[in-house]
């Protein structure tokens, strides 16, 4: 079923505001002359072929790829100017969502989400337990919380990292290539949540290069292409990922 993903607050002022920027890796210019704006609450596409810039335009958000260009306001701060101390409270302010989820093996679910609110300053035992419960109901995994994720299928692991991804309450979502593992029925499942935790006024910056994707959840694009991240106008199913 196509759905219209809309932005929820698109008069509420910019959450990502990017000007005259390049996205480097190590000496390799990847993207030249960025400049893009998100407003609160929109769900945004980046989209492209493999190679093509996307994660590496996401990893300058979250600050893991240095910036280079003019500025850049990412949920408060400025990425030109940002101090290494300044970065973990960067990513507090945002949650970020792997394809291979990247959830610690040797742990239940339940310890893997306390094990990153406590390092991100919470200290009471029953405030973890009560917000550890809280995302995995919201993500509709409360009853898996003492499995380990071997014991999750792909679809459910996601779910758990996406639920990770929320334990902050973050103003931006950031997802790359979330359903890049996934099935048809579990990506459009996880689809589902990702439009859901959007209508909550959170806004989603998501790589894909799922075609299927772009044309059942419709919403603002952004194409990687000749080194260059513009806005993307023509019909979604029109468009070639991998060439």
């Amino acid at each position: 079923m196509m759905q219209n993903i809309k932005p929820i607050t698109s008069d509420s002022g910019s959450i990502v505001s990017i000007n005259g920027a390049m996205v480097m890796q190590e000496e390799n210019i990847v993207l030249r002359d960025v400049n893009i704006d998100i407003k609160q609450g929109e769900f945004v596409y980046i989209i492209g072929r493999v190679g093509s810039g996307k994660s590496s335009f996401l990893k300058t958000l979250y600050a893991e790829l240095p910036f280079t260009g003019d500025s850049s306001f990412v949920v408060g701060y400025d990425l030109a100017t940002i101090s290494q101390n300044e970065i973990p409270f960067l990513r507090r302010r945002m949650g970020v969502v792997f394809q291979d989820f990247q959830l610690l093996s040797d742990r239940t679910i339940y310890d893997n989400l306390a094990f990153v609110l406590r390092a991100t300053g919470w200290k009471s035992k029953t405030e973890i337990d009560a917000r550890i419960r809280e995302v995995l109901t919201q993500v509709d995994m409360d009853h898996k919380g003492y499995k380990k994720p071997h014991q999750l299928s792909g679809g459910e692991q996601q779910r758990i990292a996406i639920a990770r991804a929320l334990l902050n309450s973050p103003d931006l979502i950031i997802a790359d290539e979330p359903t890049g593992n996934l099935d048809p029925d579990t990506t459009d499942a996880l689809m589902q949540l990702f439009v859901s935790i959007n209508k909550e006024g959170r806004t989603i910056i998501m790589a894909t290069h799922n075609q299927n994707v772009v044309h059942s959840f419709p919403a603002r694009t952004l194409k990687c292409e000749n080194s260059k991240i513009e806005e993307y106008t023509d019909e979604p199913f029109e468009f070639d990922f991998m060439g």
